[in-house]
């Protein structure tokens, strides 16, 4: 029998999946304006790494040998390790994050529901709280990053160090939005130049690439459907963890929609984020099969990229939270700001060291958070959102000053 866990993942994905196809149908043609629109390789960039973090780096090579084992992993069974992967991180999951950037560009600017003091204060704290979670777990998992770093299990002091300095970073460039833009394709190019790396030092050639994708591919979309609800524990781990971030990242990634249309924001969304992903788990698997050691210089750079993920996915986070709750640099001063909010995010992280905190809990949360808001709109604000034509007359009276410009 399921888990109430189970049934509650299921219902979110499903509800989600049909909002999406909702939304779709119904706003097939309309252009999506954000209130600070960026191209779309900036937007992609932004998304991409706001929205991953250093376990896209860091897990696959340790998680290859368990999908492909069939003695302890028979739900794997289904198609290979690779298609795995790419499953547990690609293209169809990125429908959430579509789901919700579309929402608050578009919707959320006549709904108002996450103006709703209590849905603004429960958000917050879900956000507050994915922070040091996502810190929380960088910090537990950083000898097994860092071998090189103490004797592989324990977390010592070093490692609170880095975590500190993570944080801190990630708050200064939270300080000004052009931060977190220059980061966030600092970070991709920085991304897609370890995958260049890594394929050369392992002497691949395009052979191997494209025999590893076409096993990705159809290993993949010729089971799509396998993936849409929990294959084990372990993939609803990770379905909780999409949800617990998919409001947040949506609702900071909306204001640099930079007039796509629903169609092609859908797509860009599922596909464009997942070329890079499908390549880079391809790289690592050839690094699997072919038995070939990362330890020294590789680990090193995927260690300094994953890091920079973790900062880029802070700094987003911690900009959204601190502008929810009008706590901004504005208001508080630089310092001021940054001092608050490491003190907040360090101390909790020291908290949640232990993992009491769970993000399927969040994940849970999220859902009901999306069950809610369907329910206020359809009780308060339905005629409203069903005559919406295009996105808010002020952020497309903005959009074509700056295109005029350019």
């Amino acid at each position: 029998m399921a888990s109430t866990l189970t049934m509650i993942i299921t219902f979110g994905i499903l509800l989600a999946l049909a909002l999406v196809a909702f939304c779709v149908v119904k706003w097939w043609n309309l252009r999506a304006v954000g209130v600070t629109p960026v191209p779309l390789f900036t937007f992609i960039a932004i998304l991409f790494t706001s929205g991953l973090d250093v376990g896209l780096i860091m897990f696959p090579l340790g998680e290859f040998p368990t999908y492909a084992d069939p003695a302890n992993a028979a739900d794997y069974g289904f198609t290979n390790p690779l298609a795995i992967e790419f499953g547990f991180w690609g293209f169809l999951i990125w429908g959430f994050y579509f789901l919700t950037s579309f929402y608050f560009c578009v919707v959320e600017p006549r709904v108002k529901f996450f103006d709703i003091p209590l849905v603004k204060l429960l958000n917050n704290i879900v956000i507050i709280g994915t922070c040091a979670f996502t810190a929380s777990l960088f910090l537990v998992y950083l000898p097994f990053y860092i071998p090189e770093i103490g004797d592989g299990e324990t977390v010592i002091t070093t490692f609170y160090v880095i975590v500190f300095c993570v944080i801190l970073a990630a708050a200064y460039s939270s300080t000004d939005l052009k931060f977190v833009r220059v980061l966030s394709v600092g970070s991709t190019l920085m991304f897609l130049g370890l995958i260049v790396f890594m394929f050369v030092y392992a002497g691949m050639g395009l052979g191997a690439m494209t025999s590893n994708l076409t096993e990705l591919t159809t290993g993949y979309f010729g089971n799509i459907h396998k993936f849409i609800t929990p294959i084990n524990d372990y993939h609803e781990f990770y379905l909780f963890w999409w949800f617990a971030w998919s409001i947040m990242i949506g609702q900071f990634t909306a204001r640099f929609v930079g007039g796509l249309r629903t169609q092609h924001l859908l797509l860009a969304l599922l596909v464009v984020p997942s070329i890079p992903l499908a390549i880079w788990f391809s790289v690592l698997y050839y690094y699997h099969t072919a038995g070939i050691d990362t330890t020294g210089v590789l680990n090193i750079a995927m260690v300094i990229v994953g890091i920079t993920f973790v900062i880029n996915s802070l700094d987003s986070l911690i900009r959204l939270y601190s502008d929810n709750l009008s706590m901004t640099p504005d208001r508080l001063g630089r310092w001021g700001y940054i001092a608050g909010n490491v003190a907040v995010l360090f101390g909790l992280t020291l908290a949640f060291q232990s993992q009491w905190l769970q993000i399927q809990w969040i994940g849970a949360f999220v859902v009901g958070i999306y069950l809610a808001c369907v329910f206020y709109i359809l009780l308060k604000k339905r005629k409203d959102v069903m005559a919406i034509k295009a996105s808010p007359e002020e952020n497309i009276l903005d959009f074509h000053k700056v295109e005029a410009v350019h």
